[in-house]
């Protein structure tokens, strides 16, 4: 069982990416989503972190609340 605190934080660092308050700020601020693509779909993630992420999502899994939060300021 994955005991890891699920924050952005931790989000960042399983999906290799920089994972310090300004780094997940400049990520935030550097990429958007259309209305229409999943979150999933967008073409600044690699293959690892698509999957990742779909099926956390697909699985309503312990990442799912902070992946949706996410989605939400990825669309702002």
């Amino acid at each position: 069982m994955d005991m890891t605190t699920q924050n952005f934080a931790n989000l960042f660092l399983q999906l290799g990416l920089e994972n310090d308050d300004a780094a997940i700020e400049t990520f935030i601020k550097d990429h958007h989503l259309p209305d229409a693509m999943q979150l999933y779909e967008a073409p600044f993630w690699n293959e690892a972190q698509k999957h990742f992420l779909a099926e956390s999502l697909a699985q309503d899994a312990q990442w799912s609340e902070v992946i949706d939060h996410l989605d939400t300021l990825l669309r702002k």
